[in-house]
Order: C-alpha cells, then sequence, then structure tokens
C-alpha cells in the first residue's frame, strides 16, 4: 500500500566487529534497496557503548536520514521499552515491511525474543523476513561461540521450519 512502511530493526548492531570488512547488515540494506526497498527506519541496538560520531561514520550516506542508533542492549522482557518486538507492535502494522536481525551473541535474551516472535500471532503477523544467528553446538564455529550454547544444528533447522510454517521468511545469520 502507498501507506505502508519499510522497517529494519537490528539486534546486534556492531559497525566495526569485522574490521575493515565490509559490515554484514549493510551489505543487507544495500542488497535490499538494489531490488527497490528504502527503508523508511532502521532500527540499531548495540550494547557495546560507541560514540555516535564514531557510527555515523560508518554508516552509508544512503541510509543516514533514516539510520537510529540506539546505544543499549535489548531486552526480552515483553514489558520493557528496550524490548524491539514490542515496539514494533505499538507502533507498526501488518502493511509495513518489516525485516528483523537477530545477533547478540546472548542466548539467554536472543532465544526468548524468537520464541516470543513465533508464539506471539500479533507480531508474528508484522515480520516479513528474520535473519538469526542461533547459536547451537556446532563444531566449526565452537572456537568462536564456546560450549556455553544450548541445542544442536537440528533443533535450529526445527525453529526456521516453525518460523516458515507461521508465515515469516526465516534465515540463518552467520
Amino acid at each position: 500500500k502507498p501507506t505502508a512502511r519499510t522497517v529494519f530493526v537490528d539486534m546486534g548492531a556492531s559497525l566495526d566487529f569485522h574490521g575493515e570488512s565490509s559490515v554484514p547488515a549493510m551489505y543487507v540494506l544495500k542488497l535490499y534497496r538494489k531490488f527497490g526497498f528504502h527503508f523508511d527506519h532502521i532500527y540499531a541496538y548495540e550494547v557495546t557503548p560507541k560514540e555516535p560520531s564514531e557510527v555515523f561514520q560508518k554508516v552509508p550516506p544512503e541510509f543516514f536520514a533514516t539510520y537510529h542508533w540506539i546505544n543499549v542492549g535489548v531486552e526480552s522482557d515483553q514489558q520493557s521499552v528496550l524490548n524491539p518486538l514490542q515496539m514494533l507492535a505499538d507502533h507498526y502494522d501488518e502493511d509495513d515491511f518489516i525485516v528483523i536481525k537477530l545477533d547478540i551473541d546472548t542466548s539467554s535474551v536472543e532465544v526468548p525474543l524468537a520464541n516470543q516472535l513465533l508464539e506471539d500471532e500479533r507480531i508474528g503477523r508484522l515480520v516479513d523476513q528474520f535473519y538469526f544467528e542461533h547459536h547451537v553446538y556446532l563444531k566449526e564455529l565452537s572456537p568462536y561461540w564456546g560450549r556455553a550454547v544450548g541445542g544442536s544444528v537440528s533443533d535450529s533447522l526445527n525453529l526456521f521450519k516453525s518460523f516458515r510454517q507461521k508465515g515469516v521468511g526465516a534465515h540463518s545469520w552467520v
């Protein structure tokens, strides 16, 4: 619809995690732009303190006007103002195109947020695409993720299948 908004929510928005290489979230935003999706709002949540001037030096000019830097961590508590899913439910509707990236490297917050998206039909109807780095045990990534992760690749595949069955395009984020 002409009144539909386009929204990208980046939970775990570190812009310098990958050193000097391309920032993955910016790559995805540019890819969507290539196909005609210009985001009206980009909400970037990051718990690691960062000077806004440093952040905005790394934001490409085409996103500057729509980029909202939120330098705090997200919370899974459904009553918290720092729960991005509740913010979406309170301010957006099903006509809007909403894309979420969840990669905060804290399973105790990530998994409840993923479950909230899966279980709360109101929120599930809002989200069109969901990119999630589900931290499960994977031998190749264990040096980086450690042994504190829970679950298996099979659990992850089943989770993504559940999202797709609910109508949410779900993709692994690595």
